[in-house]
């Protein structure tokens, strides 16, 4: 009788065992799509949707989001994991930061844009255009967006990014049953990293070929671009940042500002610091450390030697003061009151690198002219 039991009960657990392999045998099987930098996202594409995983939306955030992005008439597993169900290839949108602009002007897919915070601050041209003529409506600013506008126009989604969770705007948004996906592309500490989020916008369009182009572009000429400054012996000394109220604000050592000094055959002061973000210094401090620089970029929003000896006097104690070899992003301008640098810049590290190159070893780069750092005026 138990020899009965056992053998019923070992063909039972093997049944069992069966059926659960047959049900992991036919779950869907998914295609990575292939991120090689950017450490904030996750793309997973499967036969008529997609599933889209921000994991950090926010600093310190405990858990990330999955997005579900379902084409017309998809099957989609009724056990899937996911926060939010969009449907796609969507028409129209609202974006909320500037670096999301240049990704749907390079995928083609700026004109379904339909409102944003702030316009005057839009440069690129494409969508500038679009603003002057009334096609994207201004929706106040991040702080406080205009939700009755927003809600007015009714887009398909909207892309917003957050510090934290505390947004009522976004809230209010959600609430009337138009979805919220958050970018963090301003988290990634690399410069190709923040570039790779391209690829976030893809899938809202059916646009992942023209992504993976286009980033393999700008990944190609950023490492060709770094691979001229790599034999290099004699690197200049570069300071960075300048002084507000009582503090000066630079890169931190693992920031992607530090990277783009170390690709471009610079030497960085702090560059042994962990910092992935800012630092904040005292002027004695950075005097002490940084006055023999060779070279001095981004001083702010300062444009002119007269205008930061002026600001400050013991500015002109620093080498790249009296040498003139201060260089600066605050001349590169568009049609709105934003700097181009700051919209553009994070998409397209490639030009942001070979500016630097052609700064700091004109040899290697003899014929190219800088887009986004131009010296300060006298």
């Amino acid at each position: 009788m138990i020899r009965s039991f056992t053998i019923c009960l070992f063909f039972g657990l093997l049944l069992f065992s069966c059926k659960g392999e047959k049900q992991q045998e036919s779950a869907p099987e998914g295609t990575e799509v292939s991120i090689k930098y950017a450490k904030g996202f996750r793309i997973t594409r499967f036969d008529g949707y997609t599933l889209v995983e921000v994991r950090t939306p926010w600093p310190d955030a405990k858990k990330g989001i999955t997005y579900l992005l379902t084409e017309k008439g998809a099957d989609v597993p009724e056990n899937l994991d996911y926060d939010l169900k969009i449907n796609v290839p969507i028409q129209s949108l609202v974006v909320t930061s500037t670096t999301h602009i240049p990704s749907l002007e390079a995928l083609g897919v700026e004109d379904r844009l339909t409102g944003f915070p702030s316009t005057k601050y839009i440069s690129s041209e494409k969508t500038r255009k679009n603003v002057d003529e009334g096609r994207v409506k201004e929706l106040g600013n991040n702080e406080s967006i205009n939700t009755e506008m927003l809600l007015d126009l009714q887009p398909d989604v909207v892309i917003g990014f957050a510090l934290d969770t505390n947004n009522k705007a976004y809230e209010t948004i959600k609430n009337s049953g138009i979805p919220v996906v958050f970018n963090a592309d301003w988290v990634e500490e690399t410069p190709l990293g923040k570039a790779e989020w391209i690829k976030f916008f893809a899938p809202f369009f059916d646009k992942q070929a023209e992504a993976d182009r286009i980033f393999a572009h700008i990944e190609s000429e950023y490492s060709r671009a770094r691979a001229l400054t790599q034999d290099i012996k004699e690197r200049p000394v570069v300071l960075s940042g300048a002084m507000h109220k009582a503090v000066w604000i630079l890169p931190g050592g693992k920031s992607w500002a530090a990277q783009f000094i170390k690709d471009a055959g610079g030497s960085y002061p702090w560059a042994d610091t962990e910092d992935t973000g800012s630092l904040f210094l005292s002027m004695e401090s950075v005097l002490d450390k940084a006055a023999p620089a060779d070279f001095w970029i981004s001083p702010t929003l300062f444009d002119s030697y007269t205008a930061l000896e002026k600001a400050n006097p013991h500015y002109t104690q620093f080498k790249p003061f009296q040498n003139k070899t201060i260089y600066t992003y605050s001349k590169t301008k568009g049609d709105g009151i934003g700097m181009l640098y700051f919209e553009l810049g994070p998409n397209r590290p490639d030009i942001i690198l070979k500016d630097l190159i052609r700064i700091f070893h004109p040899d290697k780069l003899p014929d190219y002219e800088p887009f986004f750092f131009k010296p300060l005026n006298p």
